[in-house]
């Protein structure tokens, strides 16, 4: 039977920080369709989201597969009818072309084109694929929050980070012209970042003391402001959940975490109109 809770899918939600925002969701009473590659890991979260106010539904899915898109949004239409938040999460990082890339940078010229056309198919081009499976429906019911995981700015331009800086740049980029089609829509896009090297497995080994990374767990606070009523106008924004002020507020909390979405903060002319 469709619920009148909210429902949010969320990708790469199995591990690491889709999984921390997943049960954030399911906490604040949100239904989740989550989508991941791995279904084992898919499968303990129903149990994990057990006795909470929302729920979890497993959607095992590739992204780097073009029929996933409108298979992921038919489960979650089959669930309550709607789709209310889309976070794009699903990432590949460097660890998974070498795992001593912190001490052995992944140099431009070593990149093959299967490296690159795997790293943009689920960091740059998933997220602008199930945005545009996604979005109509928002459109057509009048509201609807599309919030996408990039990464900080200086990874963008990093030694090494070809393959995943250049790929997350692209989404970013891609969510900001999102931000703009949709103006007067009821439906927005934004940027969610940790805001430093967080303890996931996208990072793999080589990165140092886990101890000292960011947890999956600080971009609750920010994605539970970013679909909440109190957000509804708040469209194009970069939000780092590093700089979040969980003591405040979550309007002045957003304030002091929030730069205009990709680099739009730093353009020296105006924005022209299309």
């Amino acid at each position: 039977m469709p619920s009148d809770r909210k429902t949010a899918i969320v990708t790469g939600a199995a591990s690491g920080i889709g999984r921390a925002m997943a049960m954030g969701l399911v906490g604040a009473g949100f239904d989740v369709v989550a989508v991941d590659r791995n279904a084992a890991l898919l499968a303990t979260m129903p149990a994990e989201a057990a006795g909470k106010p929302g729920s979890v539904t497993p959607c095992q899915a590739d992204l780097s597969d073009q029929a996933s898109f409108d298979m992921i949004v038919a489960a979650a239409l089959a669930k309550s009818g709607k789709i209310d938040v889309l976070v794009n999460n699903a990432g590949i990082g460097q660890a998974s072309v070498r795992e001593t890339y912190g001490n052995n940078p992944i140099r431009f010229w070593e990149a093959t084109p299967d490296h690159w056309a795997r790293f943009v198919a689920v960091n740059a081009t998933a997220p602008i694929m199930m945005a545009r499976a996604v979005v109509p429906h928002m459109i057509k019911a009048g509201q609807g929050r599309v919030i996408t995981v990039t990464t900080s700015l200086g990874t963008m331009v990093r030694e090494g980070y070809l393959l995943y800086g250049s790929s997350k740049a692209a989404a970013e980029s891609a969510m900001a012209v999102l931000a703009a089609d949709l103006v007067g829509t009821g439906v927005t896009s934004n940027v969610l970042v940790p805001g430093g090297v967080t303890d996931t497995p996208l990072v793999g080994s080589a990165r140092g003391n886990r101890d000292k990374m960011l947890k999956p767990e600080i971009m609750v606070p920010p994605l539970l402001f970013l679909v909440s009523d109190a957000a509804k106008g708040i469209n194009a924004s970069r939000f780092i959940a590093a700089d979040w002020d969980t003591t405040l507020p979550g309007p002045q909390a957003a304030e002091k975490a929030q730069v205009p979405i990709a680099w739009l903060g730093i353009a020296r002319m105006p924005i022209e109109p299309g």
